[in-house]
């Protein structure tokens, strides 16, 4: 790379959170809009803590009592083998439902404005947040800065001291994963609309191209055939697929002569295809005409059509034997397969903001976690299957990007820059 510059049949809704009989006081209605000017004040000045639910149910997709794994048994689906919806187990009644080790964040849910800009004269007494984030468990390590625009990609490629970020300003740039400087910036002639890597490549998604790099041999490839931007990117079956304006296009590389060729162009979405997933021997892609479509990697036909969204499909998770999907309709969507092999949803979690970006890891416990990115500059921390709250991170801008590492670490866009985040290690109990 030459751089320039340096479950089935049942469609319940699990959530039961209970019902708060533990106040008799109210909260203070001017402290809530930030006014109130009586000490000491008669209501209260905090929000209500909430018992949590019953403890949710401990099940495997094996039925052993073995913990659950990710698709990869080692993080959610990615580049190594994956699993996705199957009809085992898929009575699973464990969506939604909080255990008694629930911990909701009861704080300010708000950043101080005046302590953004640096002059907040009130220091740890100001009632709003002096954080870029809210809860236990994670913090932030550093904030790196240097794109025009909208962060648009993150990509870490494994085995690397390298990561790469892609924006709307029409540039590729590589920073030092130890220094955390930038030691190069490409330009690519185009917005960047996603980036992937898998093994030694990484491909970054441009209006009308794909671009391709070796790492190890710098070898640089552009994939045309793309006609408008091309939203997202997945490897599977050996294939290289990208969801763009008229579809889905895929490529193979030939060894023989060092190049990637056309493979195939799957149709059937009636507008853009803006996210991919793969799991299970199938490929998963989403659209702005609000449908998820199945399809098979062997054949390449599509086998179902899932039209439960009533807005763009905006990502798509495989997780265990599940399929998770969200989208602008302000929905998480959590399918499994009946044992006629078809998708239905067993579980909806709703937002009260349009879903931009799923991803998933583990934190240092191994406890599995969901980053949720939505349209309100927030991303938000669940754990699964119970959906119970971890925190919240804050940003300027919309963050539509999140990049997941080794060793607890993971990344969120944020504006013209990303910050680095990282889970904390266990607490020893004696």
């Amino acid at each position: 790379m030459d751089l320039d510059g340096g479950a089935g049949n049942n469609k319940r809704v699990f959530n039961r959170l209970g019902t708060d009989t533990s106040k008799n006081q109210k909260v203070c209605f001017h402290w809530r809009a930030g006014k109130c000017t009586r000490f000491p004040c008669s209501f209260l000045h905090t929000e209500p803590s909430h018992p949590s639910g019953s403890a949710a149910a401990s099940s495997t997709a094996n039925g052993s009592g073995a913990p659950k794994r990710f698709a990869d048994d080692s993080g959610f689906s990615g580049s190594a083998q994956r699993r996705g919806p199957n009809f085992k187990n898929n009575h699973n009644n464990s969506w939604g439902r909080m255990g008694a080790n629930n911990k909701v964040v009861r704080k300010t849910e708000k950043v101080c404005n005046y302590w953004v800009q640096g002059n907040c004269t009130f220091g740890d007494k100001c009632r709003f947040l002096h954080s870029w984030s809210l809860g236990e468990g994670f913090s932030m390590l550093n904030h790196l800065d240097g794109h025009q625009k909208l962060l648009s990609g993150i990509v870490l490629p494994a085995g690397m001291d390298k990561l790469f970020t892609g924006s709307k300003d029409e540039t590729l740039r590589a920073w030092d994963a130890n220094s955390g400087q930038c030691t190069g910036v490409i330009n690519l002639g185009g917005e960047v609309g996603c980036m992937i890597s898998e093994g030694l490549w990484l491909f970054v998604g441009i209006p009308n191209a794909v671009k391709a790099w070796n790492t190890q041999t710098n070898q640089e490839f552009s994939l045309s055939g793309p006609a408008g931007q091309v939203y997202a990117m997945i490897v599977g079956n050996s294939l290289l697929f990208a969801g763009t304006q008229e579809g889905i296009l895929a490529w193979k590389f030939n060894a023989v002569t060092n190049s990637f060729e056309p493979a195939a162009s799957l149709k059937g979405h009636t507008l853009p295809v803006v996210s991919l997933m793969v799991g299970a021997n199938r490929l998963y892609s989403g659209s702005m005409d609000h449908s998820i479509k199945v399809w098979s990697l062997e054949t390449l036909q599509c086998l179902q059509t899932l039209t439960d969204h009533t807005n763009v499909v905006m990502s798509l998770l495989c997780w265990d034997q599940f399929l998770l999907s969200c989208s602008l309709d302000q929905t998480i969507k959590v399918w499994v397969a009946t044992e006629n092999g078809n998708l239905e949803v067993t579980y909806t979690h709703n937002e009260e903001h349009g879903l931009l970006n799923l991803r998933g890891m583990h934190d240092l416990e191994s406890k599995p976690v969901l980053l949720c990115a939505c349209n309100d500059n927030y991303v938000r921390l669940y754990d699964l299957p119970s959906f119970s709250k971890r925190g919240k991170i804050f940003a300027k801008q919309e963050i539509r990007a999140i990049e997941v590492g080794p060793s607890g670490l993971f990344f969120t866009g944020d504006g013209t820059g990303f910050k680095v985040w990282k889970w904390a290690e266990p607490v020893a109990t004696t």
